[in-house]
């Protein structure tokens, strides 16, 4: 029997790549939550001025993004900069995935809150001063822009938790377009129905974001596959290795955004060159971004081979 572990050096490569990325996902997410937190104290101080549902609304949104944006920066510097040891040995690299999965129902609570509110504000309507609430949707729309953008240069698709960030800012950025729409309606036909029409599409919007959201963040947490990865696909090109004649156990993982894991046991011919097999196999995990394995290599009369004896079927976990 012969182990092969390769997380050592692929995760040493693995921090190289993207040391520049962590940086510029830091600085982002700073300079976003300095923006965000700045303006969402205006837009309370404009939301209650004006009796602006949407106003407000579009502040309870800032103030999820504030602390989404500052959350996701300590899980950044905690993740990246705290070591591992015996205790935790992956590292606080989950903490990332804990953070987008607060983000996440963070959203689904504040948009249901808000929906809420917006149909006793349909039974009940309040007047609006649609010039306030133009002024200061508009102001929020150019500092929405402004994060969105900052955020864009992080890494808003490859890290889960970025992501979760940049989702709360496009929530406030359809918010401000939402709150505008309706101050104009407001302003020229005397619409006070569209504050909270308005605040029910942009919270039904963030609902499937933030839904999204949550999902992926449950699946990491539950080391379900990765969604981009045919697990079968991945069995059946170990399985073309010469020499190889049977794989199980075979697990695909997520350890946190970007770091994918797998474990197997294969099963060979006694004469073969286990060395040069497990480079093989190394350069098919390779092409599937899998930097971190643990192979296990078993010959053919190994005692424990976790095979079906009258079946004589192989298992495969994923």
């Amino acid at each position: 029997m012969k182990t092969a572990h390769t997380e050592d050096s692929v995760a040493h490569n693995h921090e190289i790549l993207h040391a520049h990325d962590h940086s510029a996902n830091k600085k982002a997410l700073l300079a976003g939550f300095l923006l965000i937190t700045g303006f969402m104290v205006i837009e309370i101080i404009g939301g209650l001025l004006s009796h602006s549902l949407a106003l407000l609304s579009d502040a309870g949104h800032m103030l999820s993004d504030s602390i989404s944006l500052g959350l996701s920066l300590i899980a950044l510097i905690v993740g990246s900069q705290v070591p591992a040891d015996n205790n935790k040995t992956f590292g606080y690299r989950r903490f990332e995935i804990l953070t987008a999965l607060f983000n996440g129902i963070l959203l689904l609570i504040i948009s249901v809150w808000i929906i809420y509110e917006a149909i006793l504000r349909l039974r009940h309507p309040v007047e609006v001063a649609g010039s306030g609430m133009l002024i200061v949707a508009f102001a929020g729309l150019v500092v929405n822009l402004a994060v969105a953008r900052i955020l864009m240069h992080g890494e808003t698709e490859e890290n889960l938790n970025v992501k979760s960030a940049f989702v709360h800012v496009l929530g406030d950025l359809f918010g401000s377009v939402g709150a505008i729409a309706a101050a104009l309606l407001i302003g020229f036909f005397g619409w006070e129905i569209a504050d909270p029409i308005a605040s029910v599409v942009v919270s039904l919007i963030i609902v499937r974001s933030g839904w999204q959201v949550t999902r992926a963040s449950i699946n990491i947490l539950m080391e379900s596959r990765p969604d981009n990865l045919n697990v079968e696909e991945i069995r059946s090109r170990i399985m073309e290795v010469d020499g190889i004649r049977g794989i199980h156990d075979l697990h695909v993982w997520t350890i946190t955004s970007g770091f994918l894991s797998l474990s197997c046991h294969l099963t060979v011919d006694k004469r073969a060159d286990r060395d040069e097999m497990l480079r093989k196999v190394e350069r098919v995990l390779e092409s599937y971004n899998l930097g971190h394995s643990t192979i296990q290599i078993e010959g053919t009369d190994f005692s424990d081979c976790h095979t079906d004896c009258a079946g004589g079927k192989q298992q495969t976990h994923a």
